[in-house]
């Protein structure tokens, strides 16, 4: 979540004061990205994984707080609720292998989070949603005791009915409402970052756009919360319910803080930075007098820390990031992932991700006109509700006219493009060939991590173990063969 808060409630002062320095911070921002050079060349990648933490039974263990105290890792932080954390990779700069060295740091972060956790009777384990939770490990009091999560409650209240009503098409389906947040933080994700040049962003942006649902039903591994089977990945729905208390209006309802976006970006970053600012009521109005415009005109960096601050505090599932650090930069931060099921697949889901889009970038011209944004909206929720079963609309730009096709047809027809995309960038062919050899692998085996957990619950459940007893073995399972960081296309079922 980043910047520090320290107060739980806000004046509407303090929200009219914190809009005015929004747009102040927007007329800078619009000053520093009008250079094309903002950024420079440099390309890199980092990585945030959020994770549960889970007794010996597999039941949630809320003991964050003591496990970061002691581990006292920079790059470990808490996440919203006592039985999460997150982990940030540091960034891997210009290099022709960073999925290599980002797996190395994630193989020892995790090893050793893995002993600190064991001291509390603890384990790490990184997937989409526990499939152990039960609605009474979702209350106030599951809640991490920071002022920024107690002040993100009560914001998003302020500015709705102050009901977060869940309603997901499953077997059977899940119907309850809540008056806190605590139940995004069922959702853990493997949040990619891509730094990416700013007289380039529009492009490349609008191609991990375009990526992002056939990804996503690749990477699904969150198909089941308190019992019930739901989407391939619940993460999308759940996320998106938990945190929306909009208020329903006959004339016009104001748009998801969680979404796809609202459209392609026409030309620069600055658009999606100033629509975030038009269309978001602001949730944590911390400010301060620093003169950004006074800083440019000097030749500093702007830090815009209440443009920054706000952009945290909405959820696109791609989300530009400004950064004043590192002489300053644009990146996209790429939401949509889970977390797990192995960090080999972590991995290769980002390397694929990240050539799929480099590879698409350059024929965006001939494939957005054939693709009005709502099929790519349309494309993530199905990716989403039926993972690697999903049918997506995809451009024949042969025949020009769009097509419903498989994802396993869509994905080997990509494969290609994303090698090419990650030849393009610089990357090493033995590189290459070892990331994506696994996701290539998961097409053949027909697996990913959410249907190889309704698999092993099928098979569980008809040797005659209750749905309760076989969630717990599932996730035993589980554990055993993500600890040996095998891919889960080699999974075995029991």
């Amino acid at each position: 979540m980043g910047q520090a808060i320290d107060a739980n409630s806000f004046a509407e002062a303090d929200y009219r004061r914190f809009s005015e320095r929004l747009h102040e911070n927007l007329v800078v921002l619009k000053q520093v990205l009008a250079d094309p050079e903002f950024g420079g060349d440099t390309r890199s990648y980092g990585a945030e994984v959020e994770f549960y933490i889970v007794d010996g039974q597999g039941r949630v263990l809320p003991c964050n707080e003591a496990i970061l105290q002691h581990h006292k890792d920079p790059l470990l932080t808490l996440e919203l609720n006592r039985f999460n954390l997150e982990y940030n990779l540091a960034p891997v700069y210009a290099t022709a292998t960073p999925f290599s060295e980002l797996h190395r740091q994630l193989d020892t972060a995790f090893g050793a989070l893995q002993n600190t956790a064991a001291r509390f009777d603890g384990r790490i384990v990184p997937v989409g949603i526990l499939p152990t939770l039960e609605p009474a490990d979702f209350d106030p009091g599951c809640m991490t005791d920071l002022p920024r999560y107690h002040a993100l409650t009560s914001g998003l209240k302020r500015i709705g009915s102050g009901v977060f009503k869940i309603h997901i098409d499953g077997k059977p389906p899940l119907i309850m409402q809540r008056d806190d947040v605590t139940l995004e933080g069922a959702n853990t994700s493997f949040q990619f970052h891509y730094r990416v040049k700013n007289n380039n962003f529009a492009r490349t942006f609008n191609a991990f756009l375009l990526a992002t649902p056939v990804v996503l039903g690749l990477a699904a591994n969150s198909p089941t919360v308190f019992g019930h089977r739901l989407w391939h990945e619940t993460r999308v729905p759940l996320f998106k319910h938990s945190i929306d208390s909009r208020v329903s209006d006959s004339q016009w309802r104001q748009p998801a803080r969680v979404s796809m976006g609202q459209g392609w970006v026409r030309e620069s970053a600055y658009e999606l930075f100033a629509q975030t600012v038009a269309i978001h009521p602001p949730l944590l109005p911390v400010y301060n007098d620093t003169d950004y415009q006074g800083q440019f005109d000097s030749g500093e960096i702007p830090r815009l820390d209440e443009l920054r601050m706000h952009q945290n505090s909405v959820w696109p599932w791609l989300r530009p990031v400004y950064d004043p650090a590192d002489g300053g930069h644009l990146r996209i931060e790429l939401r949509a992932l889970p977390a797990g099921p192995s960090n080999i697949d972590m991995i290769a889901n980002a390397a694929f991700y990240v050539g799929l889009a480099e590879g698409l970038a350059p024929y965006l011209d001939n494939l957005l006109p054939a693709m009005p944004f709502g099929y790519a909206k349309y494309n993530f929720y199905r990716a989403a509700q039926f993972g690697l079963d999903a049918r997506l609309v995809w451009p024949d730009i042969e025949r020009h006219q769009l097509q419903e096709i498989t994802l396993y047809s869509l994905l080997s027809r990509l494969m290609p493009v994303a090698r090419g995309g990650l030849q393009r960038i610089g990357i090493a062919s033995g590189e290459i060939d070892f990331y994506l050899g696994v996701v290539i692998r998961r097409l053949e085996a027909g697996r990913n991590g959410a249907n190889w957990q309704l698999g092993c619950l099928d098979r569980l459940e008809a040797g005659g173990m209750s749905a309760q007893d076989a969630s717990h073995a599932m996730l035993e399972r589980y554990i055993t063969q993500g600890s040996a960081d095998t891919p889960v296309s080699e999974w075995a079922l029991p």
